[in-house]
Protein backbone atom coordinates (compact mmCIF):
# COMPACT_ATOMS: atom_id res chain seq x y z
CA UNK A 1 0.00 0.00 0.00
CA UNK A 2 1.36 3.42 -0.93
CA UNK A 3 2.52 5.95 1.65
CA UNK A 4 1.01 8.89 -0.21
CA UNK A 5 -2.22 9.64 -2.05
CA UNK A 6 -3.86 12.02 -4.53
CA UNK A 7 -1.43 13.97 -6.69
CA UNK A 8 1.52 12.10 -5.21
CA UNK A 9 0.18 8.75 -6.43
CA UNK A 10 -0.25 10.26 -9.90
CA UNK A 11 3.42 11.20 -9.82
CA UNK A 12 4.43 7.68 -8.80
CA UNK A 13 2.38 6.24 -11.66
CA UNK A 14 4.12 8.61 -14.07
CA UNK A 15 7.51 7.64 -12.63
CA UNK A 16 6.67 3.96 -13.12
CA UNK A 17 5.70 4.67 -16.73
CA UNK A 18 8.97 6.54 -17.20
CA UNK A 19 10.96 3.66 -15.71
CA UNK A 20 9.25 1.22 -18.09
CA UNK A 21 9.96 3.28 -21.22
CA UNK A 22 13.60 3.73 -20.26
CA UNK A 23 13.90 -0.04 -19.90
CA UNK A 24 12.27 -0.51 -23.31
CA UNK A 25 14.97 1.81 -24.68
CA UNK A 26 17.65 -0.47 -23.23
CA UNK A 27 16.00 -3.56 -24.72
CA UNK A 28 15.85 -1.90 -28.16
CA UNK A 29 19.50 -0.93 -27.83
CA UNK A 30 20.44 -4.52 -26.98
CA UNK A 31 18.58 -5.68 -30.10
CA UNK A 32 20.52 -3.11 -32.13
CA UNK A 33 23.86 -4.45 -30.88
CA UNK A 34 22.76 -8.04 -31.43
CA UNK A 35 21.81 -7.21 -35.03
CA UNK A 36 24.97 -5.21 -35.66
CA UNK A 37 27.34 -7.81 -34.25
CA UNK A 38 25.44 -10.42 -36.26
CA UNK A 39 26.18 -8.52 -39.46
CA UNK A 40 22.66 -7.20 -40.07
CA UNK A 41 23.16 -3.45 -40.45
CA UNK A 42 19.67 -2.76 -41.82
CA UNK A 43 17.98 -4.26 -38.77
CA UNK A 44 20.45 -2.41 -36.55
CA UNK A 45 19.40 0.88 -38.17
CA UNK A 46 15.74 0.03 -37.56
CA UNK A 47 16.49 -0.55 -33.90
CA UNK A 48 18.39 2.74 -33.80
CA UNK A 49 15.18 4.46 -34.88
CA UNK A 50 13.29 2.58 -32.17
CA UNK A 51 15.85 3.68 -29.57
CA UNK A 52 15.43 7.28 -30.75
CA UNK A 53 11.63 7.15 -30.50
CA UNK A 54 11.66 5.54 -27.07
CA UNK A 55 14.19 8.05 -25.77
CA UNK A 56 11.94 10.88 -26.99
CA UNK A 57 8.99 9.23 -25.25
CA UNK A 58 11.02 8.98 -22.04
CA UNK A 59 11.89 12.67 -22.33
CA UNK A 60 8.20 13.53 -22.66
CA UNK A 61 7.34 11.51 -19.58
CA UNK A 62 10.12 13.21 -17.63
CA UNK A 63 8.76 16.63 -18.56
CA UNK A 64 5.28 15.48 -17.56
CA UNK A 65 6.57 14.43 -14.13
CA UNK A 66 8.21 17.81 -13.67
CA UNK A 67 4.98 19.60 -14.62
CA UNK A 68 2.97 17.54 -12.11
CA UNK A 69 5.47 18.41 -9.41
CA UNK A 70 5.42 22.10 -10.19
CA UNK A 71 1.62 22.01 -10.11
CA UNK A 72 1.64 20.99 -6.46
CA UNK A 73 2.44 17.31 -5.89
CA UNK A 74 4.52 16.76 -2.71
CA UNK A 75 5.72 19.44 -0.34
CA UNK A 76 7.90 22.12 -1.94
CA UNK A 77 10.96 20.85 -0.06
CA UNK A 78 10.61 17.41 -1.68
CA UNK A 79 9.75 18.37 -5.25
CA UNK A 80 13.35 19.00 -6.24
CA UNK A 81 14.26 15.46 -5.16
CA UNK A 82 11.75 13.95 -7.55
CA UNK A 83 12.75 16.29 -10.38
CA UNK A 84 16.37 15.22 -9.89
CA UNK A 85 15.41 11.54 -9.72
CA UNK A 86 13.48 11.71 -13.01
CA UNK A 87 16.42 13.49 -14.67
CA UNK A 88 18.86 10.81 -13.51
CA UNK A 89 16.58 7.98 -14.68
CA UNK A 90 16.30 9.71 -18.05
CA UNK A 91 20.09 9.78 -18.38
CA UNK A 92 20.09 5.98 -18.55
CA UNK A 93 18.14 6.16 -21.82
CA UNK A 94 20.43 8.97 -23.00
CA UNK A 95 23.46 6.70 -22.53
CA UNK A 96 21.90 3.95 -24.64
CA UNK A 97 20.92 6.41 -27.37
CA UNK A 98 24.42 7.88 -27.48
CA UNK A 99 26.00 4.44 -27.82
CA UNK A 100 23.50 3.50 -30.54
CA UNK A 101 24.36 6.57 -32.61
CA UNK A 102 28.10 5.94 -32.31
CA UNK A 103 27.78 2.34 -33.48
CA UNK A 104 25.65 3.20 -36.51
CA UNK A 105 27.67 6.27 -37.52
CA UNK A 106 31.17 4.84 -37.02
CA UNK A 107 30.40 1.22 -38.07
CA UNK A 108 33.48 -0.32 -36.40
CA UNK A 109 34.50 -3.87 -37.31
CA UNK A 110 33.16 -6.46 -34.89
CA UNK A 111 35.72 -8.89 -33.45
CA UNK A 112 34.09 -12.27 -33.99
CA UNK A 113 35.19 -13.85 -30.73
CA UNK A 114 33.77 -11.00 -28.65
CA UNK A 115 30.21 -10.77 -29.98
CA UNK A 116 28.62 -12.43 -26.97
CA UNK A 117 30.69 -10.37 -24.57
CA UNK A 118 29.32 -7.14 -26.02
CA UNK A 119 25.85 -8.39 -25.19
CA UNK A 120 26.99 -9.48 -21.74
CA UNK A 121 28.06 -5.91 -20.98
CA UNK A 122 24.64 -4.60 -22.01
CA UNK A 123 22.97 -7.29 -19.92
CA UNK A 124 25.03 -6.19 -16.90
CA UNK A 125 23.76 -2.65 -17.44
CA UNK A 126 20.16 -3.80 -17.76
CA UNK A 127 20.51 -5.90 -14.60
CA UNK A 128 21.75 -2.84 -12.72
CA UNK A 129 18.85 -0.80 -14.08
CA UNK A 130 16.31 -3.48 -13.13
CA UNK A 131 17.40 -3.27 -9.50
CA UNK A 132 17.11 0.51 -9.70
CA UNK A 133 13.55 0.18 -10.98
CA UNK A 134 12.57 -1.88 -7.96
CA UNK A 135 14.31 0.56 -5.64
CA UNK A 136 12.44 3.55 -7.08
CA UNK A 137 9.11 1.73 -6.91
CA UNK A 138 9.73 0.88 -3.26
CA UNK A 139 9.97 4.59 -2.39
CA UNK A 140 6.17 4.73 -2.26
CA UNK A 141 5.69 1.54 -0.26
CA UNK A 142 8.73 0.54 1.83
CA UNK A 143 11.55 3.00 2.46
CA UNK A 144 13.81 0.37 4.06
CA UNK A 145 13.45 -1.85 0.99
CA UNK A 146 14.18 1.14 -1.25
CA UNK A 147 17.41 1.74 0.67
CA UNK A 148 18.48 -1.89 0.50
CA UNK A 149 17.86 -2.07 -3.23
CA UNK A 150 19.65 1.23 -3.79
CA UNK A 151 22.72 -0.28 -2.17
CA UNK A 152 22.33 -3.40 -4.33
CA UNK A 153 22.47 -1.18 -7.42
CA UNK A 154 25.97 -0.13 -6.39
CA UNK A 155 27.07 -3.77 -6.19
CA UNK A 156 25.60 -4.51 -9.62
CA UNK A 157 27.32 -1.44 -11.09
CA UNK A 158 30.67 -2.65 -9.76
CA UNK A 159 30.13 -5.98 -11.51
CA UNK A 160 29.25 -4.16 -14.73
CA UNK A 161 32.47 -2.15 -14.40
CA UNK A 162 34.46 -5.39 -14.21
CA UNK A 163 32.78 -6.70 -17.38
CA UNK A 164 33.50 -3.39 -19.14
CA UNK A 165 37.16 -3.39 -18.15
CA UNK A 166 37.71 -6.99 -19.21
CA UNK A 167 36.02 -6.42 -22.55
CA UNK A 168 38.09 -3.30 -23.23
CA UNK A 169 41.23 -5.27 -22.44
CA UNK A 170 40.29 -7.94 -24.96
CA UNK A 171 39.44 -5.34 -27.60
CA UNK A 172 42.81 -3.64 -27.25
CA UNK A 173 44.67 -6.97 -27.28
CA UNK A 174 42.82 -8.27 -30.35
CA UNK A 175 44.84 -8.59 -33.55
CA UNK A 176 41.62 -8.59 -35.60
CA UNK A 177 40.78 -4.98 -34.87
CA UNK A 178 42.40 -1.90 -36.40
CA UNK A 179 43.62 0.96 -34.23
CA UNK A 180 40.70 3.07 -35.47
CA UNK A 181 38.17 0.39 -34.54
CA UNK A 182 39.79 -0.06 -31.12
CA UNK A 183 39.38 3.64 -30.40
CA UNK A 184 35.77 3.61 -31.56
CA UNK A 185 34.93 0.49 -29.55
CA UNK A 186 36.57 2.02 -26.50
CA UNK A 187 34.21 4.99 -26.83
CA UNK A 188 31.19 2.75 -27.42
CA UNK A 189 32.00 0.48 -24.47
CA UNK A 190 32.38 3.52 -22.23
CA UNK A 191 28.94 4.70 -23.32
CA UNK A 192 27.45 1.24 -22.70
CA UNK A 193 29.12 1.24 -19.29
CA UNK A 194 27.40 4.56 -18.64
CA UNK A 195 24.07 2.70 -18.52
CA UNK A 196 25.06 1.08 -15.22
CA UNK A 197 26.87 4.23 -14.06
CA UNK A 198 23.79 6.42 -14.58
CA UNK A 199 21.62 3.82 -12.86
CA UNK A 200 23.95 4.02 -9.87
CA UNK A 201 23.69 7.83 -9.89
CA UNK A 202 19.91 7.49 -9.71
CA UNK A 203 20.20 4.95 -6.89
CA UNK A 204 22.27 7.47 -4.91
CA UNK A 205 19.33 9.86 -5.24
CA UNK A 206 16.94 7.12 -4.06
CA UNK A 207 19.18 6.53 -1.05
CA UNK A 208 19.24 10.24 -0.23
CA UNK A 209 15.46 10.50 -0.51
CA UNK A 210 14.99 7.39 1.64
CA UNK A 211 17.23 8.74 4.38
CA UNK A 212 15.36 12.07 4.37
CA UNK A 213 12.03 10.26 4.53
CA UNK A 214 13.13 8.21 7.54
CA UNK A 215 14.19 11.42 9.23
Amino acid sequence: MGIFGGKENDVFKAINDHLTVVRETLVAFRALVESYTGGNLEDAKKFENEVNELEKKADGLRRGIELMLYEGAFLPANRGDYVRLSELIDQVADAAESAAHTIILAKPKVPGELKEEFLSLIDAGIKTYDILMESVKALNTDVDRAMGLAKAVEDAEEEADKVEYELKRKVFESEEISTYAKLVWNQILTKIGDIADRAEDASDQVLLMSVKRRG
